[in-house]
């Protein structure tokens, strides 16, 4: 990626004062997970503080300083900035999270944004972490925001393989991007298992299920933000192989990667379309579901007015004879024929023939 050039060749600002002997010696920075000097691809000490490993790096400027921050104060990345020369902008996104992955070149030093994802048995969920890289000649500092990726495991297999790490800050930069896409890979086994269980209370009827499918799919949009610019920085690496005299076993290395990151970013592509299938045959069968239970509540209904048709036929019958007794059972002296003597059959009859007419005619509407 850059030849390694000692550290007077490149740095622009002048050599700061000796420390006093007498003075008190600062304290170890909170946001410094780990500040350590190799020579040679083995490690030569682990300073307590910032300004230590900028003066061992000085005594030793044959050596590589790698040096890990989470969530560093404003103060921390400036002394870093003024000591490694790094640029403005850079520190300005460092600073700041929730940066896109990307891949700068400011001189001697690249600027790489990685977005790493974890995932969570317990909820059930996709946990993103972000992670600032600068590189330079002879120096590595990594920025978290967040608690993945764990670093501490990629600065064991460094140790433990000296002649990678020999190689200098670009062999530790790809054991970094390597670590970042095989940490998608039980994500993706466990956003493969969430889809299989979805698939399972989609056609089993879950009311929540619609929820899960949502929640799902945004964190599939997250992951495919963290995995898609990630292929084509590893092909802007490649590209530079030649330029910069890439070593070949870090050329190897970095194809390994982006064939991972090709094949994880292509999954979650997968991943987001299947959710979007499902959510469509959830709200088909959901709407099948609410149809189905329109039909019985109009079928209810119907039956409903096919009873109280009949209900209201024979009251309409029941009625006439009703107001006949009724006009005819006034205590009235002078009621009209109330002393004929067929008066009683004519009641009857007249009864009779207003029942019968009104049975009928409901008869024939099919209300009886």
């Amino acid at each position: 990626m850059s030849e390694r050039r000692p550290r007077a060749a490149w740095r622009r600002h002048p050599e700061p004062p000796a420390a006093d002997p007498s003075a008190q010696p600062p304290p170890v920075e909170p946001s410094v997970v780990q500040s350590t000097l190799y020579r040679d691809g083995r490690r030569v000490s682990s300073p307590a503080t910032l300004a230590d490993t900028f003066r061992q790096l000085r005594e030793h400027p044959d050596g590589m300083a790698w040096i890990g921050l989470q969530r560093p104060t404003e103060e921390e990345l400036h002394s870093l900035a003024s000591e490694f020369d790094l640029h403005e902008l850079a520190v300005e996104d460092a600073l700041e999270a929730h940066q896109r992955p990307k891949l700068e070149r400011y001189g001697d030093t690249l600027f790489v944004v990685l977005r790493a994802a974890r995932y969570l048995d317990a909820p059930e969920e996709v946990d993103f972490g972000e992670l600032h890289v600068f590189v330079g000649p002879d120096f590595l500092i990594t920025v978290r925001h967040g608690d993945a990726p764990d670093l501490s495991a990629v600065r064991l297999r460094m140790e433990q393989n000296p002649d990678l790490l020999a190689l200098g800050p670009e062999a530790v930069l790809y054991a970094i991007l390597d670590t970042v896409v095989d940490g998608y890979v039980p994500v993706v086994a466990g956003v493969q298992n969430d889809i299989d269980e979805i698939e399972t209370e989609v056609f089993g009827g879950d009311p929540a299920v619609s929820r899960r499918i949502y929640e799902l799919s945004r964190e599939m949009v997250e992951f495919q933000r963290a995995t898609r610019p990630l292929v084509g920085m590893l092909h802007a690496l490649m590209a530079g192989f030649a330029k910069y005299g890439t070593d070949e076993e870090l050329q190897r290395y970095l194809r390994d990667v982006a064939d991972h990151v090709t094949h994880t970013s292509e999954r979650v592509d997968g991943f987001r379309q299947a959710l979007a299938d499902i959510l469509t045959v959830n709200a088909t069968l959901v709407t099948q579901q609410q149809n189905a239970e329109m039909r019985a509540l109009a079928e209810a209904g119907f039956q409903q007015n096919e009873e109280i048709k009949k209900i209201s036929a024979w009251a309409a019958i029941l009625f006439a004879p009703t107001l006949v007794g009724t006009i005819y059972g006034m205590n009235f002296d002078h009621l009209p024929e109330l002393h004929w003597t067929g008066g009683y059959p004519f009641a009857i009859g007249l009864m009779g023939i207003v029942c019968t007419g009104l049975y009928v005619v409901f008869k024939r509407r099919d209300w009886l």
